[in-house]
C-alpha cells in the first residue's frame, strides 16, 4: 500500500486519547506482520478504565524480551479531540497537495510513512534487529511510552521518534512539567476586609514572584533552543465564590519546559522558595504546590551517527524543538533519539490539520534508507 492509502485507513479510525485504540493497533499489527515483522502487544487500562494497546514489532523472529535493537521507529497512535463541526475529520481529503484529517500531521502521517517504507525493505535480509514501536496516550502525558520505558521490553541504540518537523531532524527537545498551586485564605464579607484574607491576593503575589523566577531562568541558557532557556506559564487560574466574598481559595496551573541538562525539579524548588519568602512576611500565608508531571528534556549529540545520517538523507541540518515528545523515554531505553517526521507542528491539533503529500512520500523514502543503513547487511 502507498503511504497515502495507509494514512487514509489510519485517519478513518478515531483514536482520540479518551477512546480505546484497539481497532487501530489491530490494523497496524496486520500491516507490520505483512511486512515480515514479529509483533508483540502490550495492553493496559488507563485511569478511566479505557483499554489501550501498544505494539512492538521486531525484525528478528527469535528476539528475546529486553534484547537490543539497532534502530527503532516510534510513533504515537492517539490524537487530540476534534471539533464535531469538522465533518471530514475522519476522512482523509486531498486539496492542493495537502492531505487533511485528524492525526494526518500528528502523527499518523509518520506511522503511514514508516509502514510504507517497511513494505520496500527486505526485512528477512536485515543484519541487525529493527523495531517498529507504536504507543498510546502520548497526547495526555506520554503515558504509554513511560510504561514501555519502565517495563523495558527492548533496548535501542538509535530511535527516530515521529513528530511533525517538516522533515528536519531534531536532535534535542525541552521537557514538560506541570504543577497545581493552591492558595488558601479566609472568607469574609468584602465590606470588612480585615476580617478575612484573600487567597486571590496571595495568588497574585506568588504569580508576581514566578515572573521573577522566569527572568532568573534566562540566566541559565541553552543556546540550541528558541527561546534559549526554560520557559514558564501560568495557564489557568480560578478562585473565589462571589463578587462580595473574600476569596477563601485560589488555584492556578504552572507549566514549565526545562532545557536538557537542567533538573526538571528546579522550577518547583525555586517557586517553593518564593512561597516560603512570602510566608516569612505573612505567617498565615497558606499554599500547596503539587507537581503532577515532571519530564526532563533530552539531547542527542550533534555528531551522533543517527543525527549525521538524517542530516545527509534529508539535506537539512539538525535543530531542536521546544515541545514535548517521547524522545526522553527512548533515551531511557538506551537510544540516541532524534525527532523527525512530515508536517508542521504549527498546523497540528487544529481543525484542518494536514500533512503535505510530497513530504509524506519523501518521509517514507528517508525512513526506508535509514532502516537499510542502520540494519542492512552492509552494517555488519
Amino acid at each position: 500500500m502507498r503511504a497515502e492509502e495507509i494514512l487514509a485507513r489510519l485517519v478513518a479510525i478515531d483514536s482520540t486519547s479518551s477512546r480505546p485504540n484497539v481497532e487501530l493497533i489491530r490494523f497496524l499489527t496486520e500491516r507490520a506482520e505483512a511486512s515480515g515483522l514479529s509483533t508483540r502487544l502490550y495492553p493496559y487500562t488507563d485511569e478511566r478504565g479505557v483499554e489501550k494497546l501498544q505494539l512492538v514489532a521486531v525484525s528478528s523472529k527469535d528476539f528475546e524480551e529486553g534484547g537490543e535493537v539497532e534502530l527503532a521507529l516510534v510513533g504515537h497512535t492517539d490524537t487530540v479531540p476534534f471539533d464535531p463541526a469538522w465533518a471530514e475529520a475522519l476522512t482523509l481529503t486531498e486539496r492542493e497537495g495537502r492531505l487533511y484529517g485528524r492525526g494526518a500531521c500528528d502523527t499518523k502521517g509518520f506511522i503511514a510513512a514508516a509502514l510504507a517504507a517497511l513494505e520496500e525493505v527486505e526485512v528477512e535480509k536485515l543484519a541487525r534487529p529493527f523495531a517498529l514501536v507504536l504507543t498510546a496516550d502520548e497526547e495526555v502525558g506520554c503515558l504509554g511510552a513511560k510504561r514501555l520505558a519502565e517495563a523495558g521490553p527492548f533496548r535501542a541504540r538509535h530511535a527516530i521518534v515521529g513528530e511533525p518537523t517538516s522533515l528536519r531532524p531534531m536532535r534535542a527537545g525541552k521537557g514538560y512539567c506541570l504543577a497545581e498551586v493552591i492558595l488558601r485564605g479566609r472568607e469574609g464579607h468584602s465590606a470588612y476586609p480585615d476580617l478575612g484574607a484573600s487567597a486571590i491576593t496571595r495568588a497574585a503575589q506568588l504569580v508576581t514572584r514566578i515572573e521573577a523566577v522566569s527572568k532568573q531562568l534566562k540566566r541559565l541558557p541553552h543556546a540550541a533552543f528558541d527561546p534559549p532557556h526554560t520557559t514558564l506559564n501560568v495557564g489557568l487560574i480560578n478562585g473565589g465564590t462571589a463578587k462580595n466574598i473574600i476569596a477563601g481559595e485560589c488555584r492556578f496551573t504552572l507549566e514549565w519546559r526545562p532545557v536538557p541538562g537542567q533538573r526538571p525539579e528546579l522550577v518547583a524548588d525555586l517557586v517553593r522558595h518564593e512561597a516560603e519568602s512570602l510566608r516569612e512576611l505573612d505567617e498565615d500565608f497558606d499554599y500547596e504546590l503539587v507537581v503532577t508531571r515532571l519530564d526532563g528534556g533530552a539531547e542527542t549529540a550533534s555528531d551522533a551517527p543517527l543525527v549525521r545520517a538524517l542530516e545527509e538523507l534529508t539535506g537539512r541540518s539538525a535543530s531542536t524543538v521546544a515541545f514535548g515528545t517521547e524522545a526522553p523515554q527512548l533515551a531511557q531505553l538506551g537510544a540516541d533519539a532524534v525527532v523527525f517526521g512530515p508536517g508542521d507542528i504549527r498546523v497540528a491539533h487544529r481543525t484542518g490539520e494536514f500533512v503535505p503529500a510530497a513530504e509524506l512520500r519523501e518521509c517514507a523514502q528517508i525512513l526506508r534508507r535509514a532502516v537499510e543503513r542502520f540494519c542492512g547487511p552492509e552494517h555488519q
